[in-house]
């Protein structure tokens, strides 16, 4: 089942074309990493998603409904954590439980609570007084509280320290082993590389890349540093087994073309006094995306 299901999605504004017949689908329980440079179309898309932009052309469902239409429904089993995050600044995090219990009709306290304690907040703080980073785990605790099954997160990790990204990422894979499905947007690749099961990466608005995180890295490649012995004369590299990226005095970093044997046959014969070569570089796959 796909929590999620976008089909031929076009939004325009005016002579502005913001997202251009994409689509993809969110399989339920999936950690699903959405990415995509400034200005690609994540935000328009997610606004779809939430109900609220209406789509010039094309579909958006979510729970196999309309967001447009049924988005009330929709939000009522649904936690999002946008990337603008603005809070009243009179709200504290116990009241603010409270409050949100309040609207959604549920006793949040208990989850609130335990919530509270994981990401070390305080719950007297006022808004008004908080960090960004408090703010930001604020934020997260009430888009987590009512237990939804389907969680959008836009930028969730901006302003926290390792230490709570690290409980963050221990949340959502517990969550998502119970049955929750997460959509997380992001900018970094690391942390999309660490943590989802399969990615969407948009660029200008199109869709440039849909996979799981398993298969890009069996298309991305490994990085080859070379050192050569002092005084010695760099040969040529024969370009079907590896790429020069940058060439410094008596070093050469490159990326690895053909099969790793046929490399190191090469360099056997090579005045050559080191030479590393790293686990395939799934960054570098992303920007050549982004290109």
């Amino acid at each position: 089942m796909n929590v999620i299901h976008v089909e031929k999605l076009t939004k325009r504004y005016g002579a502005r074309l913001a997202v251009n017949d994409i689509s993809f689908n969110v399989p339920k329980g999936s950690l699903f990493g959405f990415l995509g440079p400034n200005g690609s179309g994540k935000t328009t898309t997610m606004r779809i998603m939430l109900g609220l932009l209406k789509s010039t052309t094309g579909t958006a469902r979510v729970f196999d409904r309309d967001p447009w239409r049924a988005g009330r429904s929709i939000k009522a089993d649904m936690g999002y954590l946008p990337g603008d995050l603005r809070l009243y600044p009179w709200l504290n995090g116990e009241i603010a439980v409270s409050l949100f219990g309040k609207m959604r009709g549920r006793d949040l306290r208990e989850e609130g609570g335990r919530l509270l304690k994981s990401f070390d907040l305080d719950p007297r703080v006022r808004v008004r007084n908080m960090s960004r980073g408090m703010k930001q785990k604020l934020g997260i605790i009430l888009a987590l509280a009512h237990q939804p099954s389907l969680l959008i997160l836009d930028e969730p990790t901006s302003s926290l320290d390792p230490l709570m990204q690290a409980c963050l990422y221990d949340e959502l894979r517990k969550r998502v082993a119970n049955g929750c499905t997460v959509f997380l947007s992001s900018h970094s690749l690391n942390e999309v590389e660490a943590l989802c099961d399969q990615v969407v990466i948009l660029r200008e608005g199109r869709v440039v890349a849909d996979a799981t995180i398993e298969s890009l890295r069996r298309r991305a490649r490994r990085r080859i540093k070379l050192i050569w012995k002092d005084g010695s004369q760099a040969p040529p590299v024969p370009a079907t087994i590896m790429e020069i990226t940058e060439r410094r005095s008596g070093e050469w970093s490159g990326i690895l073309i053909g099969p790793a044997d046929e490399f190191i046959r090469w360099a056997a014969s090579q005045p050559i006094a080191d030479l590393s070569i790293h686990d395939p570089d799934l960054a570098t796959l992303f920007q050549e995306f982004y290109r």
